[in-house]
């Protein structure tokens, strides 16, 4: 019996401490269609949907990721394919078509909006702009 609490203490503490997600506030900015900037658009989505939540920050970097910049975020051609959404697994991921969709069901998901903004980046080049 105690196991069982224990397990769901420790369970428990994992979902409210292990990743924070303090950028909700980013739902509602609109993002254009077109001409998306990775430091107006890009960044604040990672800054508030997953390097702040202890994930894909410079120290944790969970599945060898960090997108805390631009030159870590298109490090590696498989996770950002500039130019080609279909081959970039972020893509994939974030929009549910990865056998690793993210985020991880428990956070916060990202809107359509933004979304679309990363998909859009991606194939305008995924530009450092």
């Amino acid at each position: 019996m105690k196991s069982y609490f224990t397990y769901f203490v420790f369970i428990f503490s994992l979902m409210l401490f292990g990743c924070k997600d303090e950028g909700t506030n980013i739902d509602g900015i609109a993002i254009p269609d077109s001409n998306i900037s990775y430091q107006a658009h890009i960044q604040p989505i990672f800054d508030a949907k997953c390097n702040s939540s202890g994930c894909h920050d410079d120290a944790t970097h969970q599945a060898g990721l960090s997108l805390t910049s631009w030159q870590k975020a298109t490090s590696d051609f498989s996770i950002i394919f500039p130019g080609n959404p279909e081959a970039s697994r972020l893509v994939l991921s974030i929009e549910g078509r990865s056998p690793y969709p993210m985020p991880p069901p428990g956070r916060y998901p990202l809107t359509q909006n933004q979304i679309n903004a990363i998909r859009t980046w991606v194939k305008e080049g995924a530009k450092n702009n």
